[in-house]
């Protein structure tokens, strides 16, 4: 199949399945959240794009500040903030925009993500790095038009969450929240403690939600809207 011009797919991948947006020709697609055993069968997959991103849903991730960053320590930076096994692999990535490193594991017992990460490939041919959800919740900050930048995934019992102001980054973190109420409460949690107003604020999710999760939402922000 010959490749399109302008084609951009991210990837999401977690315990439970996977989903995917798809831009291309100015259109965009949503497949929503997608069980495991679908992915021999989405045709979305058989091909080759001009730009691929795909994302870990992986709660063992920390951001540090790049002059504090040493790499042989990485570990054990990463095992002050989470648990890690001593068979987890521990891998690193720059974030320059914010001056710091990424600290991050994707061993959490899934082999999907590296499935699609070899099967999906950009127009070279080349495969792409499998990098934390966290990660790309910072990448996409800049698409976020508004000066409060709220920005969350959930999936799995856990709530990705980066909160900044203009180009100032307030935090970036995980946390285990075993439904989405209890995910809720740590987003306002962490917006009271900020200071800011979810009533003039959007909040941007990446991952798929429900009708019930969205309303849920739009009762307390300005606007809600799944990039």
């Amino acid at each position: 199949m010959s490749l399109r011009q302008n084609s951009r797919i991210s990837i999401q991948v977690s315990l439970s399945g996977y989903s995917y947006l798809l831009e291309e020709n100015g259109k965009t697609t949503h497949s929503g959240w997608l069980r495991a055993d679908r992915l021999f069968t989405t045709q979305e997959f058989q091909r080759r794009y001009d730009e691929v991103e795909i994302s870990l849903l992986t709660p063992k991730a920390t951001l540090l500040p790049q002059h504090f960053f040493n790499p042989s320590s990485a570990r054990q930076a990463l095992a002050e903030v989470v648990a890690l096994r001593d068979s987890d692999a521990v891998e690193y990535v720059d974030v320059p925009s914010l001056g710091a490193v990424m600290v991050y594991s994707n061993s959490i017992d899934e082999s999907l993500s590296k499935v699609i990460s070899q099967t999906v490939c950009d127009s070279d041919g080349n495969s792409v790095k499998v990098l934390p959800e966290l990660y790309w919740l910072l990448q996409k900050m800049n698409d976020c038009d508004e000066y409060n930048k709220i920005l969350a995934s959930y999936m799995d019992g856990y709530l990705h969450l980066v909160i900044a102001q203009g180009k100032s980054l307030l935090l970036a973190n995980v946390f285990e929240a075993v439904d989405f109420t209890t995910a809720q409460y740590f987003l306002f949690l962490a917006l009271k403690n900020l200071q800011l107003n979810p009533e003039v604020s959007t909040i941007w999710f990446r991952t798929p939600l429900s009708n019930e999760q969205e309303m849920s939402l739009y009762r307390y922000f300005k606007a809600v809207e799944v990039i």
